[in-house]
């Protein structure tokens, strides 16, 4: 990137009671789920306990970064100043089982995106912030 460039301006974390090690883990490029060791289920929201079987014995578990699409948008208005118009949102299964809403960088899917294999990557947003956004994977 040039020192040109100007990186996009994100609206601030609205911050849970369980949310902080998440974004913690974003910032270190190593994202990491809440794993139940109990059941060994991951869970994404983050919360008090297993979503599953209701264990508290949760433990911040790197996920492979591996997903696949199950939903996507394209938005032709824009609604956040680090949104231009237009843009994706996708709503993804990692492969650990969880769900997440996030965007896809790069080439897009001909077609319906629906069942596209993606990979983790972490987009830079001004004040060094570090958004898990998705690409296509190479493997199809």
């Amino acid at each position: 990137m040039t020192q040109s460039q100007t990186l996009p301006v994100m609206p601030r974390r609205v911050m849970g009671l369980y949310d902080k090690p998440f974004w913690d883990h974003v910032q270190q490029r190593n994202m990491c789920l809440q794993r139940c060791g109990h059941c060994q289920a991951f869970q994404y929201p983050p919360g008090p306990v297993c979503s599953a079987c209701l264990s508290e014995d949760l433990n911040w578990t790197k996920v492979s970064g591996r997903a696949t699409i199950l939903s996507w948008v394209i938005f032709h208005r824009k609604y956040l100043e680090g949104y231009p118009a237009p843009y994706n949102v996708i709503t993804v299964r990692l492969d650990e089982g969880p769900i997440m809403v996030s965007n896809l960088d790069g080439a897009h899917p001909e077609g319906s995106w629906i069942g596209a294999h993606v990979d983790l990557h972490y987009a830079a947003m001004a004040e060094g912030l570090l958004l898990p956004r998705f690409k296509l994977s190479a493997k199809q």
